[in-house]
């Protein structure tokens, strides 16, 4: 992959300008700005870095689980006394275990740690075994006999409104009916359409693991990859009938995560079983398992229909979108609430009505995955905004460009945009971005075929396709969510430790936090501490947050340590504080009377200080879907171009571009790593990623069965654009950078294959029957 990052070269380093060039802007040598390494580059290369797989401890057990073949039944016994016999099994556990009604959820309190009556979905924890062998735990865990009674299940979303409940809370999670502008209102032209988006599995590179170990209080001590300790500790408690304080929950290296990265479901078992041995227990899920336990993007129905008047000009938005959450709630009202209020794009609307349902089924669980409810409306709307272009017989670029919204427009949910909102000048630059060049005539020479190297195509099946799309993500939490953060610098002998409890999850907050420190107190090394919930709590690693709320608190807590030490030596010289600046190491005042290092400065002094970050507030949409229910937004313009083989169907990704409002800068380096991998991410949306069930039976849980674009499947991305126009509101005015080109590439590469096919393409992945198209003459 290349990233052709103009802007972000330019405040990375200097080179040597041409003659009457601008020069390029001068960098520090330590902060923000730089391309800083992160500290476990190394390790990670290297295979030597601690993962939760990893760990080990003295008398160690080994946990396996039982899960329900059926994605609906009614569970007449559980029989555990064969498993119990074995030799080498030292504790089983149900729900008969579990104090209370055994129910968690991050969210929603509705999901059981063991089935006890009713299996929901195929894949549910049923019964959970510790052994002195993995192997051991894993036949014990196959001879629990349960009777079930099979129930039909419930598979389409559309007929859960009828349906007998399949929860004692009901089939309906939540309903939104956004209401803005006149119901009457109807354009010249009015274009329709019907969309279907998959499911699409977070894929974590390492499958789910952990280490419990019992603590001498009663308590118990979580080894795992989390990216919420806090929450996770809490619902852990509950479940365990204990006081958070004698659950404490360490979070170990998290092999990447594109949502939440560690269930609760897999790390209560673990603790059940520790606390049920009074030994140390370990959780290494295989990927089949991991695929049945965690939650993913939500399925969705979309029905879109599009009112503009004769010069293309938007009058009116109509849709219709139906989540299917599965067979718990999870976070399915949060991502409802996004595709509610992102159902028009970054696009001028004045009048909208939208009915958005997410709704209960027996298919497996669905939950937060990166740009959640954001990604699929903006493939239908990308898709709307498409046929509109084709019926009135304007540009698609032009389209988008007489729609583009800007700050100070206002949202179909009555919130006025107050952030930067570069939209129409991310599609410009696009649009104005060289395509690649077309093959030579001999094609074999250098041109790589759908299919692959050894594709079965032939070269005058093959039609180009170039396409456009425009996404906006939401940053941080929404509607009420109260988002804080909580962290603490320390300063002594030269070395500076911040201790947050943000996970670092590879998008970058540890070597953030790095930067922050040495921008602020010219301090080279800073080490930042291990996470656990002994620490104030930070909130989870999504939307952006820790870049945002925990950067600021890290910031602000840098900000007081500086004071501390500037303080002395500006009263010693007359002075205020404001006059003088630290920069690489080194302590100066305005006029150059002082001059000394931050070394000699801190004279052997320790100095500490702990803030918080906590932004404006947000409320809840109201009835009528309206409200200011989020803090920022974010947006990213992409174009894809495509090679379709149209007899076949197959599509290769020739090369995306992309244009991304990123307030400011903070890493090049690592901000282009963030784009490049959630453009592919998307990609994989687009074109591969599906996990298929049959009447809730999930088909082919694992690798091979499941696509994931790999390094062979990625194309050209090119960075054209990065947009560093800062909020206002945010520290450092930067915004998040991985999620928008997540929700934005599925969009753009279904668009360059309509344009190659001349197909309506309305399925995400794309199928290749959808690819399909009459060759032209």
């Amino acid at each position: 992959m290349t990233s052709d990052a103009a802007t972000a070269t330019s405040t990375t380093r200097t080179t040597p300008q041409s003659e009457g060039a601008e020069p390029e802007k001068e960098v520090p040598a330590l902060g923000l700005g730089v391309s800083l390494p992160p500290a476990d580059a190394r390790p990670k290369t290297e295979g030597t870095f601690p993962y939760a797989a990893d760990l080990w401890a003295e008398g160690l057990l080994w946990a396996s689980m039982l899960r329900s073949p059926h994605p609906h039944a009614r569970i007449l016994s559980i029989d555990t006394t064969a498993a119990v016999a074995m030799p080498g099994v030292r504790a089983v556990v149900t729900h008969e275990d579990i104090p209370g009604d055994g129910s968690y959820g991050r969210r929603v309190v509705d999901r059981p740690v063991f089935a006890s009556d009713l299996v929901r979905h195929h894949g549910e924890a049923i019964a959970a075994v510790a052994a002195d062998h993995p192997d051991t735990a894993r036949l014990a865990a196959a001879a629990i006999a349960v009777e079930y009674e099979v129930l039909e299940p419930v598979t389409d979303p559309e007929k859960a409104f009828a349906a007998e409940p399949l929860h004692p809370d009901g089939n309906l999670i939540r309903h939104i009916p956004l209401r803005y502008g006149d119901p009457d209102a109807v354009g010249e032209v009015i274009v329709e359409g019907l969309y279907r988006i998959g499911r699409q599995d977070p894929a974590p590179v390492g499958a789910e693991a952990g280490l419990a170990v019992p603590r001498l209080d009663g308590g118990v001590e979580l080894y795992t990859a989390s990216t919420d300790p806090h929450t996770d500790r809490d619902l852990a408690a509950a479940c365990f009938g204990l006081d958070p304080e004698r659950v404490k929950v360490v979070v170990t290296g998290v092999p990447g995560a594109t949502g939440d990265r560690e269930d609760p479901g897999f790390q209560i078992p673990l603790g059940l079983l520790a606390l049920h041995t009074g030994c140390p227990v370990k959780l290494a899920a295989t990927r089949e398992e991991s695929f049945l336990g965690h939650a993913h993007r939500h399925p969705t129905l979309l029905r879109y229909r599009h009112h503009a008047d004769a010069e293309g000009r938007l009058v009116k938005v109509e849709a219709q979108i139906l989540l299917d959450a599965g067979a718990y709630a999870d976070f399915s009202s949060e991502s409802l609430a996004a595709a509610v209020a992102f159902a028009c794009g970054p696009y001028v609307v004045p009048h909208a009505f939208i009915e958005g349902w997410a709704v209960r089924t027996n298919n497996p669980p669905s939950g937060h995955v990166r740009g959640e409810g954001a990604m699929q409306v903006c493939a239908a709307y990308e898709g709307q905004m498409d046929k509109l272009a084709a019926k009135l017989g304007i540009d698609p670029v032009e389209l988008r460009l007489r729609n583009a919204l800007s700050t100070g427009d206002i949202l179909p949910t009555s919130q006025t945009v107050t952030c930067p909102a570069p939209v129409a000048e991310l599609l410009r630059e696009l649009s104005d971005f060289p395509l690649p060049v077309l093959p030579k005539d001999d094609p074999e020479d250098d041109w790589l075929l759908p299919g692959g190297l050894e594709g079965a195509g032939e070269p005058g099946a093959v039609r180009r396709g170039v396409g456009y799309a425009l996404g906006m993500v939401h940053m941080l939490g929404a509607e009420g969510a109260d988002e804080v953060s909580t962290a603490t610098v320390r300063v002594h002998d030269g070395v500076a430790t911040v201790i947050c409890a943000a996970v670092e999850t590879g998008q970058g907050f540890t070597t953030l936090a790095r930067q922050i420190v040495q921008e602020t107190l010219g301090v080279e090394e800073v080490h930042v501490a291990a996470v656990d919930t002994d620490q104030p709590p930070a909130g989870p690693a999504t939307h952006g947050r820790h870049t945002w709320v925990s950067g600021g608190a890290v910031e602000r807590a840098a900000k007081m340590v500086r004071t501390q030490l500037l303080q002395p030596l500006a009263h010693k010289f007359g002075m205020s504080t404001e006059l003088l600046q630290i920069a690489d190491g080194k302590i100066t005042s305005y006029d150059g009377v002082l001059s000394t290092t931050v070394t000699e400065a801190m004279d052997g002094k320790e100095l500490w200080a702990t803030a918080q970050c906590r932004p404006h507030p947000t409320e809840p949409l109201d009835e009528f879907g309206q409200g200011d229910a989020f803090v920022g937004l974010a947006f990213c313009a992409v174009r894809a171009v495509v090679d379709v083989d149209i007899e076949l169907g197959s599509v290769r990704v020739v090369e995306m571009a992309v244009a991304q409002d990123v307030g400011r800068i903070l890493n090049p380096s690592q901000l282009a790593t963030r784009i490049e991998a959630g453009v592919t991410q998307g990609i994989g949306a687009a074109l591969t990623e599906n996990l298929r069930t049959a009447r809730g039976l999930i088909r082919h849980p694992d690798l091979t069965g499941y696509a994931l674009p790999t390094t062979l499947d990625a194309p050209d991305i090119h960075i054209v654009k990065l947009v560093e126009e800062r909020d206002v509101v945010a520290p450092f005015g930067a915004k998040p950078a991985s999620a928008v080109p997540v929700v934005t590439s599925p969009a753009a590469v279904a668009s360059a294959v309509r344009a190659a096919t001349g197909r309506p393409v309305n399925r995400l992945p794309i199928r290749p029957q959808a690819a399909v198209a009459t060759p032209k003459s």
